[in-house]
């Protein structure tokens, strides 16, 4: 149940807005799948959600959520009027619930909470104006384009009390979180060494300068980033291999398994102090991220972190007394009686872990403050990549050490007139 005051609240609004459509002859009937599944809920204890980036992530999570009984989707934005009108006639909403511009959508007043679905450079600034704006928040992962703007919207969070949850659906999944209890329980020994094996970005012949599609504003996606003429492979899934949008495939895969590394070793409010490696990029076209690359983390307990592109794709944990190695739908370990010592058990989903929490006013299983140090964890490894040279850094004062040209690359000047 919502709190009392908010159901209020949300009976006032749903009878005003009854009477406001009868006056100007809106329809009163609202497709059943806008409000969750039909009759299970009453509306008045629905969560009343709008979504901003209506994407093919957005409208997947759209349908996630939507799976949830005691969920309704009240508004949908999104720069590109393709998107957004297919994700408005899926929930069956009027025109009047989509909007091109997400500071219109959170500061409607019937709206409980957001979830986040833009391309990189837009989930702070994104997520920032809904907190103040008294919304609670699902973003997706990487939770950010800079270490900077990371301890900007955590202060945020912390200072307007909301519920903030990071899309890094790994650390609802039974699997991994039974890998991060062998770990943290010693069941594998003394920790010796950690191997991370991520994918690279790709690379792109020169492209043309094109027109704008119809419908696409283009220079609202933009938005905080560098003006830049406009071509197909620029936008839309493509934005991931451009740094002025986020940091390649290396955070985008990053954020999810060394999200776990972090949780795993007790890190979640830390980090690595010692960063070093290499990253072969691009030598043409608009895609600037790296392609390859081998790094080494070091953490205050002196465990040391391997990310090459070189490993498996997933995460090995490697110990004293044995192993565990943990990716999406693979768990093993050596030796495999270390499968039975653990409580693999089936955990609420992420989404659910939001929800629950959302009525709760706590923490849910990856707030902002994790989502930060995890993406925080895969800058600092862009960072050294890019600087060619060891990096020690301070996860406390979230500083480089004696290093003032690494820090200047904390942060980036956003394009007027968009701040924080």
């Amino acid at each position: 149940m919502l709190h009392e005051k908010q159901i209020n609240r949300r009976a006032f609004l749903c009878k005003s807005a009854a009477v406001a459509a009868s006056v100007i002859g809106f329809p009163h009937v609202v497709e059943s799948s806008a409000l969750g599944r039909a009759g299970s809920v009453a509306p008045s204890n629905r969560i009343a959600l709008g979504f901003i980036g209506t994407g093919g992530r957005g409208r997947f999570n759209m349908r996630a959520f939507l799976a949830e009984a005691d969920v309704q989707v009240v508004a949908v934005c999104d720069v590109d009027a393709s998107h957004r009108e297919k994700a408005r006639n899926e929930v069956g909403l009027p025109a009047e619930g989509a909007y091109n511009d997400f500071r219109d959508l959170v500061h409607r007043g019937d709206i409980d909470a957001v979830v986040i679905s833009t391309p990189d450079h837009w989930h702070v600034p994104a997520a920032a104006a809904a907190v103040r704006a008294g919304k609670d928040v699902f973003c997706e992962k990487p939770l950010t384009l800079t270490i900077g703007e990371g301890r900007v919207l955590c202060d945020l969070v912390a200072k307007y009390g909301r519920v903030f949850q990071t899309g890094s659906q790994q650390r609802s999944d039974g699997g991994f979180q039974l890998a991060c209890e062998l770990v943290r329980t010693g069941r594998i020994g003394e920790m010796k060494m950690i191997k991370v094996g991520l994918p690279g970005s790709r690379s792109i012949e020169p492209q043309p300068v094109m027109p704008v599609p119809e419908g696409f504003d283009y220079d609202t996606w933009l938005g905080p980033a560098p003006w830049k003429p406009y071509t197909k492979a620029r936008c839309h899934g493509r934005f991931r291999h451009i740094f002025d949008y986020s940091g390649g495939k290396f955070i985008d895969w990053g954020a999810h398994h060394l999200d776990i590394v972090q949780m795993a070793l007790g890190m979640d409010g830390s980090g690595p102090v010692e960063v070093a490696g290499r990253g072969e990029f691009p030598k043409e076209g608009i895609y600037d991220t790296a392609v390859k690359y081998d790094l080494r983390l070091v953490y205050p307990n002196g465990v040391a972190v391997n990310v090459s592109t070189m490993h498996r794709g997933g995460i090995h944990f490697e110990g004293t007394e044995g192993w565990v190695f943990v990716n999406r739908g693979v768990l093993e370990a050596h030796p495999k009686s270390l499968l039975k010592e653990g409580r693999l058990v089936s955990y609420d989903s992420h989404i659910r872990n939001f929800l629950n929490c959302l009525k709760l006013r706590k923490d849910p299983i990856a707030p902002a403050e994790v989502g930060h140090r995890s993406s925080t964890v895969c800058h600092l490894g862009n960072i050294a990549m890019l600087l060619g040279r060891r990096l020690r850094w301070d996860p406390q004062k979230e500083r480089f050490v004696d290093d003032p040209a690494a820090d200047r690359m904390t942060t980036r000047t956003m394009r007027s007139p968009w701040r924080l």
